[in-house]
C-alpha cells in the first residue's frame, strides 16, 4: 500500500506500507547537492549534512546518538550531486521516537561555533582520506575531466580552503534558500500505519516555510579532457566516461541493459575479457549516472602499473565490439533479467523502498509505480538496445582519468 500526502506548506509525504515487517526506514530528502553550489559554496551541502548531527536546542551531539542507540535505532545521512538525505531506521514500536529525533536534528540544529570548528577538521581529514584512496580520486578526477569544475563535476566534499572558510551565516543562508518546504520530501517504508506517519509529519513539519521560487539553473558543457594525477602507488587507476542518457529518457532502460552487457556484472564483457581471460585487472566494471540535465557511462579499472596500456587496449576492444552492435539475444535477455531482479530485490528492503519512492518524488514529482516499472522494463526490445548503443560511446565527448605512476594521459 502506498500513501501520498502534500501538506499545506508544500512538503510531500510518501509512505510505502510493508505490514509483514517489524521495522521502518524514515527519510527526509532535500533536492539539493553539489551540482547547484557556487564556487564559494563548493562543499557546503556536505558540510551542512555533517553539522546537522552536532546538536539542537534540546540535544547535544551525544544525546542524538545516545537516544537513537537507546531504542536500537540507526541514524545517518548522505550528500549527492543533486540530493541530500537524512534517515533513520528503527523497529516499528520505536518509530515515533526515532522520527522525533530525526526531525529535531533536521529542523532545530543550532550549529555551535565550537562544533563548526571541530567538524572542519573532521571533513578536512575526510578530504585527505579521499585523496589517499586512488579509486575515489580517479573517479573524482574523471568527473572533472568530463563535466569541468562546476555543477556535476564538483567533488561533493569541496576543497579544503572552502571548508576552512565556512561560517554559520553561510550555512543559514544556504539552508534558507534550499531547505524549504517545496524542496523537501519525507519518505517512509516499512511497518508503520498511514495515520502514524502522517501524524508525525504534520506534528513536526507543518510550520516549515515555503521557498521564494528561486531556481538555480545548471548549464552543462562537457569538457572531454584527459587528466592525470601522478601518484607513487602500485596500481594505475583508469577512468573513462562517455555521454549517456538523461534521467527518464525513452532509451534509458535500454542503456541500462547495454551497461549490463559491458560491465555491470561478473558475466559482463569487461569482467570476462579484462580480468578472467587476460588477467589484467582485479577490479573492472562500468556504471551509469543519470541526472536531470545529462548522463554518463563510466568505465573504471584498477590495474598493474606495468600493464596499464594493455588494460586500456582490452577495455577499448570491448567497447569497440559493442559499438559494432555485436550483442547477442542471450546477453540482452540476461541484462533485462538483471534489471528486473534489481527492482524486485529493492521491494524487500525498507531502506531501498524509502529511497526509491523518495527520490522519484524529488526528481520527477511522481509516485513510483512498481508494476508500471516492471512493464517498462519488459517492454524494452532487442532493437531498443541496439539503438541505445548509437547514443553512447561518442568518442567526441569521451573523457579519461589516470591515477598512479604515469606521466601522460590516455
Amino acid at each position: 500500500m502506498v500513501h501520498y500526502k502534500q501538506l499545506d506548506n508544500g512538503i510531500r509525504l510518501i509512505v510505502k506500507r510493508m505490514s509483514g515487517l517489524l521495522s521502518v526506514t524514515m527519510g527526509i530528502l532535500v533536492g539539493t547537492g553539489a551540482c547547484v553550489e557556487s564556487d564559494q559554496e563548493d562543499g557546503i551541502s556536505h558540510f551542512i549534512e555533517h553539522m546537522m548531527f552536532k546538536g539542537t536546542a534540546t540535544r547535544t551531539a551525544f544525546n542524538i546518538s545516545d537516544e537513537m542507540d537507546a531504542i536500537g535505532a540507526q541514524v545517518n545521512a548522505f550528500t549527492g550531486k543533486d540530493m541530500t538525505c537524512y534517515y533513520a531506521k528503527s523497529t516499528s514500536d520505536h518509530a515515533a521516537e526515532a522520527f522525533g529525533i530525526l526531525a529535531d536534528l533536521f529542523l532545530n540544529s543550532t550549529f555551535p561555533a565550537e562544533e563548526i570548528k571541530r567538524e572542519k577538521g573532521v571533513i578536512i581529514e575526510e578530504i585527505s582520506m579521499n585523496e589517499d584512496t586512488p579509486d575515489d580520486l580517479c573517479l573524482d578526477l574523471l568527473s572533472k575531466a568530463f563535466f569541468g569544475d562546476k555543477n556535476y563535476g564538483r567533488n561533493i566534499l569541496g576543497p579544503k580552503k572552502n571548508v576552512r572558510s565556512f561560517k554559520k551565516s553561510d550555512i543559514l543562508a544556504y539552508m534558507d534558500e534550499r531547505y524549504t518546504a517545496d524542496n523537501i520530501v519525507i519518505s517512509m517504508a516499512g511497518n508503520i500505519s498511514i495515520e502514524e506517519a502522517q501524524g508525525l509529519v504534520e506534528k513536526y513539519f507543518s510550520s516549515v516555510k515555503r521557498g521564494d521560487g528561486r531556481r538555480r539553473e545548471i548549464e552543462v558543457r562537457l569538457q572531454s579532457k584527459n587528466l592525470v594525477k601522478k601518484k607513487d602507488i602500485e596500481q594505475v587507476h583508469i577512468g573513462i566516461a562517455y555521454p549517456s542518457m538523461k534521467r527518464y529518457e525513452p532509451l534509458a532502460d535500454a542503456t541500462m541493459i547495454v551497461n549490463a552487457v559491458l560491465g555491470g556484472s561478473m558475466s559482463s564483457r569487461l569482467f570476462q575479457e579484462v580480468r578472467e581471460k587476460r588477467g589484467l585487472a582485479y577490479t573492472v566494471y562500468s556504471y551509469l549516472t543519470s541526472y536531470k540535465d545529462t548522463g554518463s557511462l563510466v568505465v573504471y579499472a584498477g590495474v598493474n602499473a606495468e600493464n596499464y596500456l594493455d588494460s586500456v587496449g582490452a577495455i577499448y576492444d570491448c567497447i569497440a565490439d559493442i559499438k559494432k552492435k555485436n550483442i547477442t539475444e542471450y546477453e540482452f535477455k540476461r541484462g533485462k533479467e538483471q534489471l528486473l531482479s534489481s527492482q524486485i530485490f529493492a521491494q524487500e528492503s525498507t531502506s531501498s523502498q524509502m529511497l526509491l519512492y523518495g527520490k522519484e518524488l524529488v526528481y520527477s514529482g511522481k509516485i513510483y509505480d512498481f508494476e508500471e516499472r516492471v512493464r517498462q522494463i519488459n517492454a524494452v526490445t532487442f532493437a531498443d538496445v541496439l539503438q541505445a548503443v548509437e547514443y553512447n560511446f561518442d568518442d567526441t565527448y569521451r573523457a579519461t582519468s589516470l591515477v598512479g605512476r604515469v606521466d601522460r594521459h590516455l
